[in-house]
């Protein structure tokens, strides 16, 4: 039908003219309440918006002269970060001396990594950077 008609039956039914496809030969349109869409559109966005889990990056320093019990401490941090879905990034900075025995470091981390590995597992190995040497963990996918 003409444009005319159409947009004369949408005001009869008191809905609007939506084109579809206006490029098409003839134009393609659709005669429904905009209104009553677009609010479907919002309702279905805020739904997909709170079904989303955002992903946070919790961080946890060590030392190279950390204690069996401080790094349990740690590792117990770790685990409930894990558990709850986020990622955990380890971190050692290296102070003076440390710095001539970065395997000091390595070997904290992987007993760390030992105490967390039913938790998480390893994204990023142990990366030195610097003074700082990093550890990426993220969580085990059910």
């Amino acid at each position: 039908m003409s444009a005319r008609e159409a947009l004369a039956k949408a005001e009869e039914e008191e809905l609007d003219l939506v084109k579809i496809s206006p490029t098409a030969n003839p134009p393609v349109c659709k005669l429904m309440n905009y209104g009553k869409y677009l609010f479907e559109l919002s309702k279905k966005a805020k739904e997909q918006k709170k079904n989303q889990k955002i992903v946070e990056i919790k961080e946890v320093w060590l030392s190279c002269t950390i204690d069996v019990g401080d790094l349990n401490v740690k590792a117990k941090q770790a685990q409930k970060f894990l558990t709850a879905g986020n990622k955990v990034k380890v971190a050692i900075r290296m102070r003076g001396r440390q710095m001539a025995h970065p395997e000091l470091a390595a070997t904290v981390m992987a007993k760390f990594f030992e105490i967390v590995k039913d938790y998480g597992q390893m994204e990023k190995k142990p990366l030195t950077e610097g003074r700082n040497v990093f550890m990426m963990l993220a969580p085990i996918k059910a």
